[in-house]
């Protein structure tokens, strides 16, 4: 960016104060959006009567012609036309639209109109300016190249890209699309704690965090797994929460250290509702955000009309691994993956080293629900009738990302405290970290009953990413964790 030209928009700002023109305005009430204004644009100049419409946006182009210029303004609607004459707005106000620059937010009053060419414009009859603009908009915008950028300067992606527009266009109708479904069927949208005494409802490194009015250490939450099940022995029987959650782990393509969650609990269902409810809850985003069961990413189509595929566990490490894990163990399958040259964090194979191995697995997009988690990788979940190591649990796999996972909930106080113990000890031995000590709250709740349930969660930056064929979760969160500039290496910044 040129010093010279800030330095210009510099003198620019005096000029305009010495003039008395207030560079940042106030309220400026509009009749139209640029879109509704060419949307009903033939009617308004087909009026017999004079008609004025008011509107305001960014400048995005400036064509000057002695007495008269061309300007196109951008709102977030769309982009229109204003044609400014001296003769017409007055020698003082074109005084003041000569100090105007591209960036610059003005609101006009004017006559809608066509040009010879038929373009729709507006005759300038009154111009304000809104917000004086000190630094100049990049005069190319490279999306791909200057990638980086773009995470660190949104605002400039916005202002350029239709493309990340129209992603968290789709986002937005993500979410509201998942709330309607949810509503209509008689859930209950809930919020719960972001902060948490004790880091539990998820595998992972929680973010430590200091409270001085009450003297104690707390986590940003990693789930709010616990806490809806908590509203369950409440009484609440169907219940979902969009919630953010927190791990201090690493950054890639498919993680942030922030994220965005929706959780879903139905008393008296169990993990095969929950299945269901995760096909159409799909079905009906897919439709709503591109208008059929299907979607395509990496060039694949991905059909999502019912039934999904589904395969057990068991089968699917026979399949991969030649491992019976039934009659072998998982003992086993950390030696065949040893053996294979697949690295561990510790003597024992992790679920989150697992969940990357089914993802690889899963050669095609197509969504896939892995079931029946062995009982030690699912310290929540209801173990199986007729198979008590296995628990009835799933994931869901859709081009090579997991972006579901639910279970039958556990709801034995005895047994929840005994897969707790176990699970700090097989944290210990895969990740060298103890986990957090037992939370005794969550299973004092459980001691007051909670009824039979299913719960779901679902990864909404994922499920956006396949909803807008992003290659990375950046592209899909607004604002996502970096490393700082100063640490990015040469081919990191693009």
């Amino acid at each position: 960016m040129s010093e010279d030209l800030v330095a210009q928009r510099k003198e620019k700002l005096k000029e305009l104060r010495k003039i008395g023109v207030e560079p940042y305005g106030r309220k400026f009430p509009r009749t139209h959006s640029l879109k509704e204004l060419k949307d009903g644009f033939d009617g308004l100049v087909n009026l017999e009567e004079e008609v004025n419409a008011v509107v305001a946006g960014r400048i995005m182009l400036i064509r000057k012609h002695g007495k008269a210029a061309f300007a196109d303004l951008c709102d977030e609607t769309g982009r229109m036309q204003i044609y400014v004459r001296s003769d017409t707005v007055g020698e003082k106000a074109y005084g003041i639209f000569k100090l105007l620059d591209i960036g610059d937010f003005l609101g006009v009053k004017g006559e809608p109109f066509k040009t010879k060419t038929g373009e729709k414009s507006i005759l300038v009859k009154e111009l304000t300016l809104l917000s004086k603009s000190m630094r100049p908009l990049p005069e190319k915008w490279h999306g791909l190249k200057d990638i980086e950028l773009r995470y660190r300067r949104r605002y400039l992606d916005l202002i350029f890209n239709e493309e990340s527009r129209k992603v968290f266009d789709a986002r937005k109708k993500v979410i509201s699309i998942t709330r309607e479904f949810l509503d209509e069927k008689g859930f209950r949208e809930v919020e719960t704690p972001m902060l948490h005494t004790q880091a539990g409802g998820a595998s992972g490194k929680p973010f430590r965090t200091r409270a001085d009015a009450l003297d104690m250490d707390l986590f940003l939450r990693i789930a709010p797994e616990l806490y809806l099940k908590r509203l369950l022995v409440g009484g609440w029987e169907k219940i979902y929460e969009i919630n953010r959650s927190f791990r201090n782990e690493g950054l890639s393509t498919r993680h942030n250290p922030e994220f965005t969650m929706l959780e879903v609990y139905s008393a008296y269902a169990d993990y095969g509702d929950m299945m269901q409810l995760t096909e159409n809850l799909v079905q009906n985003i897919a439709e709503a955000v591109l208008g059929k069961p299907e979607l395509t990413y990496n060039d694949e189509k991905i059909d999502l009309t019912s039934p999904w595929k589904r395969i057990t566990f068991r089968d699917a490490m026979k399949e991969r691994f030649d491992v019976d894990i039934k009659e072998e163990g998982v003992e086993s399958l950390t030696r065949k993956l040893k053996k294979e040259g697949i690295k561990l964090k510790g003597e024992k194979v992790a679920r989150s080293q697992l969940i990357k191995l089914l993802a690889e697995l899963l050669t095609s997009g197509s969504p896939t629900f892995i079931t029946d988690y062995p009982a030690e990788f699912c310290p929540l979940a209801k173990r199986k009738t007729d198979a008590p190591e296995f628990t009835e649990r799933f994931e869901l796999f859709m081009c090579g990302y997991e972006i579901a996972n639910a279970y039958s909930e556990l709801n034995d106080p005895g047994e929840q405290r005994e897969r707790f113990r176990k699970q700090a000890e097989v944290s210990l031995s895969a990740d060298g970290e103890q986990e957090p000590e037992i939370d005794e709250d969550f299973v004092t709740a459980l001691e007051y009953g909670m009824p039979p349930a299913a719960g779901l969660g679902i990864g909404i930056d994922r499920l956006v990413m396949l909803m807008t064929d992003s290659s990375s979760i950046r592209d899909v969160i607004l604002f996502p964790q970096l490393r700082s500039a100063e640490t990015q290496s040469p081919k990191s910044k693009g």
